[in-house]
């Protein structure tokens, strides 16, 4: 039997306004729109880096996607260069910052902000020697 070799495709993301998440991930985030079907409506949006959303109408919502400690899938992060460079592009671009960054888990600094629909995402930058060096 061979291994298993896993590799992330996309990760869906369940929208009150898809059309409307969709364009802020490619105006804010430079994403890049991959195919969409506006008849749903669907939009698969890729990442600088190669991060594939599916971004989709949700049957409901609630207001818990903005807690960090609730189970499930709570923030996606976001590996940058420099933080404070990044952070001053995405203010251009409309991005609140409403707290300070602050050390992250496996050494360096993560700034989180939300996208349009209050999901959670933060940058996250590691010096060389980190543990997560070698992640890309």
């Amino acid at each position: 039997m061979s291994k298993s070799r896993w590799q992330v495709e996309h990760f869906g993301l369940a929208a009150k306004d898809p059309t409307a998440l969709h364009a802020w991930y490619v105006r804010v985030l430079d994403g890049k729109l991959l195919w969409s079907d506006e008849s749903v409506p669907v939009y698969f949006v890729r990442l600088p880096g190669g991060f594939v959303f599916e971004i989709y109408p949700s049957g409901r919502s609630t207001d818990e996607v903005k807690d960090n400690g609730v189970a499930g899938h709570r923030h996606l992060a976001l590996r940058v260069e420099s933080i404070e460079e990044v952070k001053a592009q995405l203010a251009e671009r409309g991005v609140d910052f409403v707290e300070d960054s602050k050390p992250a888990g496996g050494g360096g600094t993560v700034q989180f902000f939300a996208d349009a629909e209050g999901n959670l995402i933060h940058l996250v930058e590691r010096p060389a020697d980190s543990a997560f060096a070698t992640v890309s």
